[in-house]
């Protein structure tokens, strides 16, 4: 999974308050009901029947009305958005933005009688590059922009967009770029944090320890922590935060305290948290007794078989949604999607399911922040704030040194919507 650092997103738990009238949220809340059933219904197409190869490269040929057009594009339909990636970014940009680009393509072609055209811009993995082909989209008729990636090219093309009245959905997890008319749809490590603390709480368990590291990403994910353990009454015991290499003075500190700790939470993935839990036994820490929590970064085929984990849980979209897309991908590109390549299956189709119902209406605020969010057939259920972050419906796995083991569903729909 890739990530963004930033700072934390207050309140992102909490549906917001638009100015909108009761008549206006009702009417969108129709929407995403019928929305939820297009997006489900594109999966189950693409599972059930033939499918034409996509094209993930796209076509050179403008659709028929309309402004002209420069570049690639993906389908024919009378309504505009743009997919901003970066293309000839050094390093794994490139990479990362094919495989984007292919997973976008896969969900236009699982959306039976779509009406988009997407109109496909190189954003040089800058974030002159994104505003200048944030403006060109724009110029090209686009009303919605999906991407970029990566937060430096949220931040070029915020201003650009806003100054356009054009939403945008970006695929960063940064929260700090995030705004109204600035949508992420990245997977959020502070609701992570939230849902796996909330599942510790639940099963009575009184009180958790953290090791994090030093960095924005620990910021979110200690004050996540703090806020949930708050909600629940759950004595928050030790936070230890280091710097790279320095993980066994904060090992000590937490086995010290083993005995007042019921969890402990290690928000880190593959490559630092199996290192942790092994120095933790070593210590003489009970992790038969002391549950370990992860983050959506344990969602790794490295942690599922890693024995030093076992026993740990962690929060993802229930796997198998991802699992049947990977396949669909697989057979069609012939190769293996990173996780990041969903989100753009799922902002194309959601983009697809607004045009389709929603009509005149299909990118206003009050439609893409419906508190009812949609439900996605890849990564479950998710929403917008009116002030740019997500909320996500996550379920709750246990590592076993294979399959992870479901403990907790996701869930299909948000309370107090």
């Amino acid at each position: 999974m890739t990530r963004d650092d930033g700072r934390v997103a207050s309140g992102a738990a909490d549906t917001a308050v638009s100015p909108e009238t009761n008549g206006q949220r009702a009417e969108a809340a129709g929407l995403s009901r019928r929305l939820a059933l297009l997006l489900m219904g594109g999966a189950a197409l693409a599972a059930c029947s033939p499918m034409s190869r996509p094209s993930g490269g796209g076509a050179l040929l403008p659709p028929p009305t309309g402004p002209a057009v420069s570049g690639e594009v993906l389908g024919t339909g009378t309504v505009r958005v743009a997919l901003l990636l970066p293309k000839t970014a050094p390093g794994n940009g490139a990479a990362l933005a094919a495989a984007m680009q292919n997973a976008a393509a896969l969900g236009l072609n699982d959306f039976s009688g779509n009406d988009l055209t997407v109109l496909v811009k190189d954003t040089h993995g800058t974030a002159e590059g994104a505003a200048e082909a944030a403006r060109q989209a724009i110029s090209e008729g686009a009303e919605l922009i999906i991407g970029p990636i990566f937060a430096a090219e949220v931040g070029g093309v915020g201003p650009v967009a806003r100054a356009a009245s054009v939403p945008v959905i970006a695929f960063s997890s940064d929260p700090s770029v995030a705004a109204s008319g600035v949508y992420i749809l990245g997977f959020l490590v502070d609701g992570q944090v939230r849902r796996v603390v909330a599942e510790a709480a639940r099963s009575g368990r009184k009180s958790i320890a953290a090791i994090m590291s030093q960095s924005a990403f620990g910021n979110l994910a200690e004050a996540a922590l703090r806020q949930e353990a708050g909600r629940y009454g759950m004595r928050v015991v030790a936070v230890e935060r280091f710097a790279a290499g320095g993980e066994a003075q904060s090992v000590a500190a937490v086995a010290a305290n083993a005995a007042q700790i019921d969890c402990i939470l290690l928000p880190e993935g593959a490559g630092v948290a199996p290192n942790i839990a092994r120095s933790l036994r070593s210590a003489g820490v009970d992790l038969t007794r002391i549950k370990l929590l992860g983050t959506g970064v344990w969602n790794d085929p490295t942690v599922y078989g890693d024995p030093s984990l076992v026993g740990g849980w962690f929060p993802s979209p229930e796997i198998s949604g991802f699992s049947a897309f990977a396949s669909r991908y697989r057979s069609t590109y012939g190769g293996e999607p990173p996780l990041t390549a969903s989100l753009a299956y799922d902002a194309v189709v959601l983009a697809a399911g607004l045009a389709k119902t929603a009509g005149a209406q299909r990118f206003q605020l009050s439609v893409i922040t419906n508190p009812e969010g949609f439900l996605s057939a890849v990564n479950g259920l998710f929403r917008f704030n009116a002030f740019g972050t997500n909320d996500r419906g996550l379920a709750i796995y246990e590592v076993t040194g294979s399959t992870p083991s479901l403990v907790s569903a996701a869930p299909r729909a948000f309370t107090g919507a």
